[in-house]
């Protein structure tokens, strides 16, 4: 469990003609619909979106690392092969959001978990156009919440302890490996 939780990681950049096919889109999901859900409401549908002139569509309307500024996501040839659009249903929603979003946390961490065990690599998005939601005509109960983009990563993400300045912000080095710096347990373990 530990060596598969070290691996999923937040990937940006995909070998973007290694398909993904809906089957396997299919089998994510369903590890995403086991999680546990508050009131077990389960408000979350999903958009499988396999077909490359949709993903194509979508590239432009997602925001991809905000502590890289310089970079506008990945090139063409290193573009997600697959994305789910993560879509709250209002009509199926019996608690409030916050739980609701609780629950797509658990979702989104099971989906992410049985991707990598495949090779496949994610990176949830949150810094979209609401005109990926104007190009589906979403019935006024469905709301996009999220966009998960998918493919087999071909960049190195390396865990590493935070620095003595404090600074939490993901980097990447010259040689583009990309540098997720987390707290040490040690200061994460709170002692009253």
């Amino acid at each position: 469990m530990l060596d598969i939780i070290k691996k999923t990681r937040t990937f940006r950049r995909f070998n973007q003609d290694k398909k993904i096919s809906e089957a396997t889109l299919k089998e994510l999901i369903e590890l995403a619909r086991l999680g546990g859900s508050a009131r077990n409401c389960q408000p979350w549908q999903y958009l499988l979106i396999t077909d490359l002139n949709t993903c194509n569509e979508i590239f432009p309307y997602l925001g991809w690392a905000g502590y890289l500024t310089d970079w506008k996501g990945p090139a063409e040839g290193e573009r997600p092969s697959a994305y789910i659009l993560c879509l709250m249903n209002r009509d199926w929603l019996k608690g409030s959001e916050k739980e609701a979003w609780f629950d797509l946390g658990l979702a989104t961490q099971n989906l992410l978990l049985g991707a990598m065990e495949r090779g496949i690599g994610g990176c949830r998005i949150m810094s979209f156009s609401p005109k990926i939601a104007d190009r589906f005509n979403f019935p006024d109960k469905l709301g996009l919440s999220l966009v998960i983009a998918l493919g087999y990563p071909v960049e190195t993400v390396v865990l590493e302890d935070i620095g003595p300045d404090g600074d939490i912000r993901y980097y990447r080095d010259d040689q583009q490996i990309h540098h997720v710096p987390k707290r040490p347990l040690s200061e994460i373990i709170f002692k009253s």
